[in-house]
Order: C-alpha cells, then structure tokens, then sequence
C-alpha cells in the first residue's frame, strides 16, 4: 500500500492511535497535553481536545463513536462528547 495521509500537528511524541468505529475519523493522544480528532478521507485536524495538565497517554472512542475518554499522566480521566467533543463538565454549565 502507499500513504494516503500524513497527520501532522501535535508538538509532542504521540502515545496512542484509535479509528472511530465508522472509520471515519482517528484520535491521537500525544506528549503535548493534547487529543486530536483527525478527518480520515483528507488528513484535516477537525479539533483538538486541550484541558489535561500532563501527557496524554491513551484515548479512545466508545463503540458509538459519539464520546471519547483520555487517560493523562495528570492522574485524570476526561470523557469528551461529540457536540463537538467539548469536556462533558464545561456542556453542563450551558444548561
């Protein structure tokens, strides 16, 4: 096969890559604090999730595809949900 994308962007050594379950976008954790959501067809950066205080070391999709957990070396966990993967605490104060 050949290489159809090179994701580029994080500042940092990335520890962890996952497909969505539709296989319509990837996330990558990363050194650099941060979580990025990939679009497949194009490569595209589509977000990135910012709020651990350490590095992320593991990120995964739930098998809708619609959330996503982060696992940081700051001791926490951060569950992200698809109205655009903001930190299911920050959508509780819009309410």
């Amino acid at each position: 096969g050949s290489c159809v994308a090179i994701l580029t962007g994080h500042e940092g050594e990335i520890s962890k890559t996952q497909f969505s379950p539709n296989g319509a976008k990837i996330i990558t954790a990363s050194s650099d604090r941060t979580c990025r959501l990939w679009d497949v067809e194009t490569g595209e950066c589509l977000q990135i999730l910012e709020g651990h205080t350490d590095e992320i070391f593991s990120c995964a999709f739930n098998y809708e595809g619609d959330t996503v957990i982060t696992g940081s070396k700051d001791n926490t966990c951060r569950i992200w949900k698809d109205n655009f993967f903001m930190p299911i605490d920050d959508q509780d104060e819009d309410d």
